[in-house]
């Protein structure tokens, strides 16, 4: 993680920024709210609003349950049974297919997911419900390194 820039305003925090990497090792759910809530807690965030934005084409962020493993793994599951690999038959319509058969799947997913997210921000914490985390949702096969973008306004 790079160290957060910020903006302040009369000595008052207003705005920050940083760009997180997330080491992934194939499709699934890789959660990171300890990485943002650290982030946060260190540049001293107040009340306001934070922004995440995934910097790929074909991986996703998504606010999911935390308390069962399961859940992941039946959401990855899931989108690997709604949009298979381009060897899959019924995927015979897709054109590009020049950089593997999991990249244009990977590219559908992205497209059906989020790649930001807003969270409020409330006495320094994310206001996060007490089962949901913060994921990075790789639909590639092979390991990536994804860049997450984050950013805090101050109200």
């Amino acid at each position: 993680m790079l160290e957060p820039r910020k903006l302040c305003l009369g000595g008052v925090l207003t705005a920050m920024q940083t760009l997180m990497s997330i080491e992934t090792r194939g499709p699934g759910l890789y959660e990171i709210t300890g990485e943002v809530a650290g982030w946060l807690d260190r540049a001293g965030a107040g009340e306001g609003l934070l922004t995440l934005f995934i910097r790929h084409t074909s991986a996703s962020l998504l606010i999911q349950e935390n308390a069962d493993r399961d859940v992941q793994r039946d959401l990855q599951a899931f989108f690997t049974r709604l949009v298979p690999p381009t060897t899959d038959p019924a995927m015979g319509y897709i054109r590009h297919r020049s950089e593997g058969p999991d990249d244009m799947p990977a590219h559908i997913k992205a497209a059906m997911m989020p790649v930001s997210l807003q969270i409020p921000v409330a006495a320094g914490r994310m206001a996060l419900g007490t089962w949901q985390g913060i994921y990075v949702f790789e639909h590639r096969d092979a390991p990536h390194r994804r860049q997450v973008a984050a950013h805090y306004s101050a109200m």
